[in-house]
């Protein structure tokens, strides 16, 4: 009976072990779980214009403030207000009364010097025959030499005093010296005015060409300077487009003409000037306006999508690159601007590698992954997969 038993008992554990190795065959041979799928864009090379936006406000390319040179009343005006003026146009008439009475007093001594002149010509010239002769000593001819010689001076003082008193007569008349527009008239007729007086008569501005002068800090013209001596790196065309007060923009191009050889101290920033066409008189002295100027021209830039570029706890750039045998890489960055909605890399990355622009929380460095290529929409601007790019694009329907 007891052998029966351990027959028995033996023949169950034979069949529980078999049944546990029934259970653990399908566990061994159970495949690995599926590696993570991200979305990937193929960095590119390629060439673009580096524009920088900085604030400004417009000048005059020419100001005239008008002051008068001799005293008097102002007798006459001879512009409208807010007028286009050319120069030589005259502006305003002085009281002259005073000045024409020194001109003609001017004449008169230069008359009388003449004749002293001639006088005095005469004698010395007569006093030298005489002196051939014997007939008079050479005492008397030198004293006549003399006298000729300041009679010829008086008569040089005599023109410069008249050329004054003209010059001065010419004054009461005040002109524009510039084309441009006049502005308000700070002197009415009836008023007293001084030579070289502080204040100003009235201010001719010329408009057409106007100026503009843009602030960029000392450190971005340093930065400037360090990117254009990369390779692939040239200077731009230095045009500039002028966006206005209410966000239009204007609608002639401008020319970057100077930059200041100074850094302001108290802003830290250096003055660039350009100069716009302003036939219809747009642009007026003052207004705050921001430039666009085309710098620097990449030919071979890497651009990388901005919801491919993360930032680390110390602040710098970081980006996850797929590498040849699809694990992934995690690198440091080196960005210099954004440009839409990518970032400038001038290191980190090279031409051809992947980088994740999707799926980047479902992995880490050393994942191995399978990636699907995406571009960016041009209609809505999201990142789709490759061929539902092609698909959304006029060349796919």
């Amino acid at each position: 009976m007891l052998s029966k038993f351990k027959y028995a008992s033996g023949l169950l554990l034979t069949l529980f072990l078999f049944g546990c190795q029934q259970d653990e065959s399908p566990q061994a041979s159970a495949p690995p779980p599926p590696k993570p799928q991200v979305g990937v864009t193929v960095i590119q090379p390629q060439k673009i214009d580096l524009i920088t936006e900085l604030p400004g406000r417009t000048t005059s390319s020419l100001v005239a403030e008008i002051r008068p040179q001799v005293g008097g009343i102002v007798k006459k005006r001879f512009f409208e207000e807010g007028q286009t003026v050319k120069a030589g146009d005259l502006l305003y008439e002085l009281d002259d009364s005073t000045y024409v009475s020194s001109y003609k007093q001017a004449q008169a001594t230069l008359e009388s010097a003449n004749a002293s002149v001639k006088s005095a010509q005469l004698k010395f010239e007569r006093y030298t025959q005489l002196r051939r002769q014997n007939n008079v000593s050479q005492q008397d001819l030198d004293d006549a030499q003399v006298a000729f010689l300041e009679a010829s001076a008086r008569q040089k003082g005599s023109e410069a005093a008249l050329e004054s008193a003209k010059i001065n007569l010419d004054y009461t008349k005040i002109r524009s010296p510039i084309d441009g527009r006049i502005g308000i008239s700070q002197v009415t007729v009836g008023a007293l005015v001084t030579g070289s007086q502080a204040t100003v008569m009235t201010t001719v501005r010329s408009l057409d060409p106007i100026f503009v002068d843009l602030a960029q800090t000392s450190l971005d013209q340093l930065k400037q300077r360090t990117f254009l001596a990369q390779e692939n790196v040239e200077k731009g065309s230095n045009k500039v487009i002028l966006i206005l007060e209410d966000g239009s923009i204007y609608p002639y191009e401008g020319t970057l003409k100077a930059r200041e050889v100074s850094v302001n101290e108290s802003t830290g920033s250096v003055t660039l000037r350009a100069e716009f066409p302003n036939p219809d008189d747009l642009l007026l002295p003052g207004m705050f306006v921001r430039g666009r100027i085309h710098e620097l021209t990449h030919n071979a830039a890497l651009l990388a999508p901005q919801q491919g570029v993360s930032r680390d706890v110390k602040g710098n750039p970081t980006a996850l690159v797929v590498n040849a045998n699809k694990v992934i890489e995690s690198r440091v960055l080196s960005v210099e601007r954004t440009i839409g909605n990518q970032w400038l890399v001038l290191d980190g990355l090279s031409a051809g590698e992947q980088i994740v622009v999707e799926g980047s929380l479902k992995v880490r460095a050393g994942s191995e992954v399978r990636t699907v290529e995406m571009a960016r929409n041009s209609e809505t601007g999201a990142m789709v997969t490759v061929t539902a790019a092609n698909n959304a694009s006029p060349e796919g329907n």
